[in-house]
């Protein structure tokens, strides 16, 4: 009875090695899927954040999806604008208080890749709020910095 199970367990054991042996590797437009299905979960990760930040009235928090670089631009109503910094003072002057910034709700429409690890996202936003409604769209462009994905450029309207 012993030998018998003994048996039995080599004989599974080599089973399961030989199934595994015997997978498949990934194509390269495989990979390339799944990099992508990766990407698109990290960057959506930082949208959200940003979201629940920003429906805290966390302008700082919200920010911590930038770039934290002078080299930041942000393309919106105003102009363009320069840096981490200026794009925060931005929105602290636009949104002083909740009654300004709401509720914020991303939509995306599409992520794609740019070049250089590098992708852009295109989306709307819509802010609830008792100052009035606000809605746009935007295009915004992620890099991997660091390790992390930031958003190197920010163009809103």
């Amino acid at each position: 009875m012993r030998y018998t199970i003994l048996i039995l367990v080599c004989l599974t054991l080599s089973f399961q090695s030989l199934a595994q042996s015997q997978a498949k590797p990934l194509t390269v437009e495989e990979q390339n899927v799944q990099e992508m299905k990766d990407v698109r979960a990290k960057i959506l990760e930082v949208m959200k954040a940003q979201e629940i930040a920003w429906n805290r009235h966390d302008l700082e928090g919200f920010m911590e999806g930038y770039w934290k670089n002078d080299s930041l631009k942000f393309y919106g109503s105003s102009g363009l604008t320069y840096g981490w910094d200026n794009t925060l003072a931005n929105y602290k002057k636009g949104y002083p208080t909740t009654a300004e910034s709401g509720t914020l709700k991303f939509v995306i429409n599409d992520i794609s890749a740019i070049e250089n690890n590098a992708y852009w996202v295109m989306g709307e936003y819509h802010l609830n709020r008792t100052a009035g409604d606000a809605n746009g769209v935007f295009m915004i462009i992620f890099k991997k910095i660091n390790g992390q994905w930031k958003i190197i450029a920010d163009l809103s309207c």
